[in-house]
């Protein structure tokens, strides 16, 4: 029997409970942030784009529930902007340990991690072995870990609506997170305060600087690409892409 919802947290203990035993023993879990996104989006993006993705994931994944997203996330390199939060690593690896043998201890039998946030993707590939330890062999524990590869499938979604402004995909603040916004929140989008940033391929050569020195060296106003010309349809799409390639990612992950 299908839950009314997938979400965990709407569910009571029984309604859990049964759609584990009747196979709903996979859940996703998103690890989203608390950081700025520019002049034009507010500091919840990363956290309310993590609730969205972790569903439309779960549902292509099928038979699989959605846990809390994990709000704050590692933004160190973002702290130079007002009103960031950050988690050190030590800090988000217990939450997403506690996160793990909790929903371990309850009979789910694979959790999906799915970074909404370019800061926790690389923490958590590190500390992936560690909560598949913590759970084997009775539960397995995934991640989707490619930050660049997250980026192309946004540069994919664009090319398919607007051709002409797949290089306003920058990463953050961009075209592309901006558009999804307008489809979640689209109440807090100020898109008439939308201005580009940092306009360049998002390499390993800038994610490095970026981890390094700090947000700001390379984008004064935060954001990396160009929010202009920003639309739902596009942020729809973006959303889509973002999930199939996810979940195809993860059910492909050893």
């Amino acid at each position: 029997m299908t839950p009314q919802t997938l979400l965990l947290e709407e569910m009571t203990w029984p309604e859990v409970e049964r759609s584990i035993a009747g196979g709903f023993t996979s859940v996703v879990v998103a690890a989203g942030a608390v950081e700025q996104h520019g002049p034009h989006l507010p500091l919840l993006v990363d956290a309310v784009r993590g609730d969205r993705l972790a569903l439309e994931v779960a549902r292509r994944l099928g038979r699989t529930l959605v846990a809390p997203t994990i709000r704050v996330g590692c933004s160190e390199h973002h702290m130079d902007f007002a009103g960031t939060l950050s988690l050190r690593r030590s800090t988000l690896q217990a939450i997403c340990m506690d996160y793990t043998v909790s929903l371990a201890r309850h009979g789910f039998r694979a959790v999906h991690f799915v970074p909404s946030h370019g800061g926790n993707f690389e923490p958590l590939a590190a500390m992936l072995d560690d909560l598949r330890d913590a759970v084997a062999p009775a539960c397995e524990v995934r991640a989707y870990t490619d930050l660049h590869g997250f980026v192309e499938l946004w540069k994919e979604a664009v090319a398919e609506v607007v051709p002409e402004l797949v290089e306003r995909v920058g990463g953050h603040a961009d075209i592309a997170e901006s558009s999804e916004m307008l489809c979640i929140r689209p109440e807090l989008v100020r898109d008439d305060l939308a201005a580009p940033g940092y306009v360049a391929d998002f390499d390993n050569q800038l994610a490095e600087r970026i981890f390094r020195d700090g947000f700001r060296t390379v984008t004064p106003n935060g954001v990396l690409g160009d929010a202009r010309g920003m639309s739902r349809e596009i942020g729809e799409r973006c959303v889509a892409r973002a999930a199939e390639g996810v979940a195809a990612a993860l059910r492909d992950a050893p």
